[in-house]
């Protein structure tokens, strides 16, 4: 069976800095990684490419088979828009719509919006009753939050997610890991989380460092 994610040989550089050198890396459906690493060690910057944000200077990236570097501009946000949900360190929430119609905004591009789905994601993730609030009257744990529910209203087959829970407390990172790992699931989607805790780290299926732009195995603690 063909990786949902499948990255062969990726490079990319900043200017004269190399950060990404020679990564590879394959995830399967219903499975989930975790990429750890120093900050500034690159792990953004691979999330950016396996989205589709951005190009790499050499190597492969495909998702369900499709090479995403061979997409037009519109192609690779269709994969966005259809396949993948992003949960990227800025909310990008939109301002002028409340908690209730960002939580829908993907799901309603990709023509799946559920409104049962969507308050059921509200309620598992703290957010019931601030449905009619807009995100400036919001917390930034609370953006995070409707954020990571966005990402996940249109029922992404590859969840794509940089440290989801970084402004989040400890409680409420681990109820929404939680979640996450119950949509793995249920839906047979894949995982790929950036984190800089190794107690998060440690609850996915496999890890991967990063350093010095290169991906190494770290085995779960027992």
């Amino acid at each position: 069976m063909t990786a949902l994610l499948q990255i062969d040989g990726l490079t990319k550089a900043h200017g004269t800095v190399t950060v990404l050198n020679g990564v590879s890396l394959t995830l399967d459906r219903g499975q989930t990684l975790a990429l750890t690493g120093e900050s500034g060690s690159g792990k953004s910057t691979l999330m950016h490419l396996a989205a589709g944000l951005d190009t790499p200077d050499t190597g492969s990236i495909r998702i369900d088979g499709a090479e995403v570097s061979t997409l037009d501009d519109t192609g690779r946000a269709a994969l966005r828009r259809n396949t993948i949900g992003l949960v990227f360190q800025q909310f990008n929430l939109v301002p002028s719509l409340t908690v209730t119609q960002n939580i829908a905004f993907q799901a309603r591009l990709a023509g799946r919006h559920d409104p049962a789905r969507d308050a059921d994601l509200a309620r598992r993730l703290g957010l019931a009753g601030l449905g009619a609030r807009y995100p400036e009257q919001l917390s930034g744990g609370q953006q995070q939050r409707v954020a990571i529910a966005r990402a996940l209203a249109h029922r992404p087959e590859l969840i794509l997610a940089d440290e989801p829970t970084g402004n989040l407390d400890e409680a409420t990172g681990d109820a929404v890991l939680d979640l996450l790992l119950s949509l793995v699931a249920e839906t047979g989607a894949a995982l790929l989380m950036v984190t800089h805790s190794d107690r998060l780290a440690a609850r996915l299926d496999r890890r991967l460092h990063l350093s010095r732009g290169q991906l190494a195995e770290r085995p779960r603690a027992a």
